[in-house]
């Protein structure tokens, strides 16, 4: 079993900002695994927030050794994004070893287009209102906030999509004074969802406090483990893959988190498909979908996903799985 990693680099459609900071490029790592002339392909986007930078998670994958099994690759590394770039590589290798759709691995019904959300970078209220009227075709817009002047970009937000269905990123921007000053706002202006209000080290300022609108753990949530810190806190639970360390990881989060009465929202970082393409997989059923990646993207996978009115459509077999 041979591995290889390389650095990636997509260039964004436009400028993304959130509160941490802006970018003009999405810099991933990609993961070939190589067996018996077969391969299998992942995707991973190192990052900082998690102390991850491209030459870590490198060394990370770089360090195995031998032939690698999905079963015990826990074992070998944490929760992240360099478990997870291996992680879906393996599922590929099998899926194509096996001739078996990855879905059909997985034991899942067979996939179907999903709709997922459509992100709004962080900008003036000005600037907000023009994406939003410009997307205000999508039934499902994500806004990044996280600045304690939110309310005249949620305000513009509103006034530039109507009609669309509207949850809030504020990254671990708010404090607890200023997420219960928009809770009543978030309301009046129809929000759906809102995530990660509070640092993930403060949120227990959750704990009690009137949640109108529904709040979902993100930088809270990373694995099974997160579990337990999250109770009377969160209504719901941001999966994403290279914060659970792979597909495998993100299964057995998802059926954990409903089990135990969480609603569940199945997100991304900034990559290509072939990041999101495994992510299908968490996302039947969910409550939310985020995999708008690609669509930030000003160039992509050579097999890309298909975005249309349907949603998210399940990835090609050239493409992954």
């Amino acid at each position: 079993m041979q591995i290889e990693v390389k650095a990636d680099v997509f260039r964004l459609a436009q400028v993304f900002t959130i509160s941490r900071g802006s970018r003009t490029e999405a810099k991933v790592l990609t993961v070939r695994i190589a067996d018996g002339g077969v391969f299998g392909m992942g995707e991973c986007v190192p990052y900082t927030r998690y102390g991850e930078t491209l030459e870590s998670v490198t060394a990370q994958i770089e360090s195995l050794k031998g032939d690698l099994m999905r079963a015990t690759l826990h074992d070998l590394l944490p929760a992240g994004a360099a478990r997870n770039a291996v992680d879906c590589a393996l599922w590929d290798l099998e899926a194509k070893r096996t001739g078996t759709p990855a879905w059909q691995l997985a034991g899942l019904a067979p996939l179907t287009p999903q709709i997922t959300a459509y992100t709004l970078s962080l900008d003036t209220p000005e600037k907000m209102r023009e994406q939003a009227a410009e997307h205000a075709f999508r039934p499902l817009l994500k806004i990044k906030l996280g600045t304690p002047d939110d309310m005249p970009r949620l305000e513009a937000v509103r006034a530039g999509a109507p009609d669309s269905t509207i949850i809030v990123d504020a990254n671990e921007g708010w404090t607890a004074e200023v997420y219960a000053d928009l809770a009543p706002h978030l309301v009046r202006l129809g929000v759906a969802l809102v995530e990660q209000p509070l640092p993930a080290g403060e949120d227990d300022a959750l704990i009690g406090m009137q949640r109108p609108v529904p709040v979902c753990a993100d930088e809270s949530c990373h694995d099974r483990e997160s579990l337990a810190g999250l109770k009377g806190k969160y209504d719901v639970v941001n999966i994403k893959l290279d914060k659970s360390g792979g597909l495998t990881e993100a299964l057995a989060l998802r059926d954990a988190a409903l089990r135990e009465g969480y609603d569940v929202m199945v997100g991304c970082m900034v990559g290509s498909s072939l990041a999101m393409a495994p992510a299908m997989l968490v996302a039947q059923g969910a409550k939310i979908v985020d995999l708008d990646g690609p669509l930030l993207l000003a160039e992509d996978r050579a097999t890309p996903l298909i975005f249309d009115e349907a949603g998210v459509h399940p990835p090609s077999r050239e493409l992954w799985g």
